[in-house]
């Protein structure tokens, strides 16, 4: 505590938020293995599973528009820590005893645990513009990045950490676990975070919720699409197809999908690199267009190569590593994007509106990938997946061709 109160004021807020973030992340991931094997274990269907996480979804596009709108008028401080102690409550729901473990339950506690991570989410995000000084935009994306790819790599472990919770202590106590660590961390929040970070100067109208803004306008669309993208196959399709196709059990499925997540975590914390500011260039709205591009025929050729009878887990799993590491580079462009085209007075508005458009494509993608799947298997979800990020490249052209502009 004492070399952390030693730091520059904006560092201690970055890390102190970053903490945050990462505690709440490991809980999310490992709450989702839990459920997943629990119920699988009870003998629900995989779709049924997936329709557990539905409201979790849902409950994400509202959250994000209202809690920027919260965000803006109360502080970023009391969204994050309100975000926390939703969590916990969620985490506690699900210690009730085995009875009350219906459907309607865990999808009303999931619905709270998807209110608590967008809020989070978005609090975290919005924090980072307002701890970098003006014209600081190369430090922004890197602590954009570094964010956004510790997030999804350490949720990547919180799978992990999730199966051995329940190895070793089983649902309830897993769960009795995870509450009572998270709540001693958003006991810390409360006393820690500044008390007036992000709350804007004038109070937002209502009616402010949707953007003007013709470049976030532009990047939500895009973000709609390139999520819609993944989840169109990622969600449903891709672990019961390698459940069915080539026989892995569940923990093999759970076990290449964390390690997935956390691969693709860590190659976001590259994208800065990757694209180009280690020679001084920063991303703009072309740089967006043509990363979405160079995806796009990625799920096209998985399909190809699938219809075309070449072997399918080559084919699959090879093209699962490349999609991975391109869609990383693509979503860590576009989380710097929207934190440097957002307003710094009222940033949580815009960044709420952004990742409202996020969750709206997981939950288009995650309804699509259990319909599509069942009706006409993966190949078809690859397909749709192509044309979604192919819609999101065409959006990227008319963003501003400068991250600075607009």
């Amino acid at each position: 505590m004492h070399a952390l109160s030693r730091l520059a004021p904006e560092v201690r807020q970055y890390l102190l938020v970053t903490g945050n973030y990462w505690a709440f992340t490991l809980t999310d991931g490992a709450l989702r293995m839990l459920v997943v094997l629990h119920f699988h274990g009870l003998g629900y269907s995989p779709l049924q599973i997936a329709a557990l996480f539905l409201f979790y979804e849902l409950f994400g596009v509202v959250t994000n528009l209202v809690g920027g709108y919260l965000g803006a008028r109360l502080g970023l401080n009391r969204t994050m820590n309100l975000g926390l102690a939703l969590q916990v409550l969620a985490l506690l729901m699900l210690t009730v005893p085995g009875a009350w473990l219906g459907m309607a339950w865990v999808m009303a506690a999931q619905a709270l645990s998807g209110i608590a991570k967008d809020l989070n989410k978005m609090s975290a995000k919005s924090a980072i513009k307002l701890l970098v000084a003006d014209g600081g935009q190369g430090r922004l994306y890197h602590w954009v990045a570094l964010l956004t790819g510790s997030k999804n790599a350490l949720k990547g472990v919180g799978f992990f950490l999730g199966g051995a919770l329940l190895a070793l202590l089983g649902f309830r106590g897993a769960l009795l676990v995870m509450a009572a660590v998270l709540a001693l961390i958003w006991l810390g929040s409360i006393f820690s975070l500044g008390r007036d970070l992000g709350r804007a100067k004038a109070k937002p109208k209502f009616r402010e919720l949707l953007s003007k803004s013709r470049a976030i306008n532009g990047l939500s669309a895009a973000r709609l699409f390139l999520f819609g993208a993944r989840d169109v196959w990622f969600v449903v399709a891709l672990p019961v197809y390698l459940s069915t196709a080539f026989g892995w059990d569940f923990w093999q499925v759970g076990g290449f999908l964390a390690l997935w997540v956390i691969g693709y975590g860590l190659v976001q914390t590259l994208a800065p690199r990757v694209t180009g500011t280690r020679r001084g260039r920063l991303p703009d709205g072309r740089a967006a267009c043509a990363w979405a591009l160079a995806l796009a025929g990625l799920p096209a050729a998985i399909a190809l190569g699938l219809q075309g009878g070449l072997p399918a887990e080559a084919v699959l799993l090879g093209g699962l590593l490349a999609f991975g590491a391109l869609f990383a580079v693509n979503s860590s462009l576009h989380s710097y994007l929207i934190v440097s085209y957002a307003r710094e007075d009222g940033v949580s508005l815009d960044v709420g509106f952004y990742y409202m458009s996020n969750a709206l494509g997981r939950l288009l993608g995650t309804l699509l990938s259990g319909w599509v799947y069942q009706a006409q298997g993966l190949a078809a979800c690859l397909w749709i997946s192509g044309a979604f990020v192919l819609l999101a490249a065409l959006i990227s052209l008319v963003l501003p061709r400068h991250a600075t502009d607009g």
